[in-house]
């Protein structure tokens, strides 16, 4: 089978079990952006961590499959003689949304609290980090839009917005691990 099908070409695409839309759909734009996390958790995953987060991010970037694909399937598609088709294909489920809840608090249990925001960097590893949680909050964003057209899975919503939260602490327990500096987000007072 050829990587290349030609069917692309004017700029359309098939959704799963559905029509062919444009590209710049607002459904392609939030599997594409939750392809684009995949890929910045995958650069995170082959950096030098500790082999319990590089599991867990393998688990992630799994369910981050499953999202994209309950993402570019419509929830029906028209089948023979004009009835509708339910598609099956694999969820993310609310007990995915708990692991996410789990592992920040185990992360978190040993970090000092915040008193400010912090900046992202410090160290390759964290701002990559930090890369793939604003790109988890884009595909956020695109899945909302895509929701009010176009109604979706709410725990779907749920997931992008704890994985979100996830990376922050992932940041910050790599910044402890990797003894980099988090430097604080302290605003200047306004001028007079």
């Amino acid at each position: 089978m050829k990587i290349y099908t030609k069917t692309g070409d004017q700029g359309t695409t098939a959704l799963l079990g559905g029509p062919r839309v444009p590209k710049h759909h607002i459904r392609i734009q939030s599997y594409g952006t939750v392809d684009e996390l995949n890929s910045w958790i995958g650069l995170l995953r082959d950096q030098g961590i500790e082999n319990r987060h590089r599991e867990f991010l393998l688990a992630i970037q799994d369910k981050l499959f499953t999202a994209g694909s309950m993402l570019a399937t419509e929830t029906e598609s028209p089948g023979d003689k004009g009835r509708k088709v339910r598609i099956e294909i694999p969820q993310v489920i609310a007990e995915d949304v708990t692991a996410l809840e789990v592992e920040m608090d185990r992360l978190d249990a040993d970090l000092p609290p915040m008193s400010n925001f912090i900046l992202p960097g410090g160290h390759p590893v964290v701002s990559y980090c930090h890369i793939a949680r604003t790109v988890c909050r884009r595909a956020e964003r695109m899945t909302t839009l895509l929701n009010e057209q176009s109604p979706i899975s709410e725990i779907l919503l749920i997931y992008l917005n704890r994985l979100s939260d996830y990376l922050f602490i992932l940041g910050r327990k790599l910044s402890s691990e990797l003894k980099a500096d988090e430097i604080k987000w302290i605003p200047n007072p306004p001028a007079e």
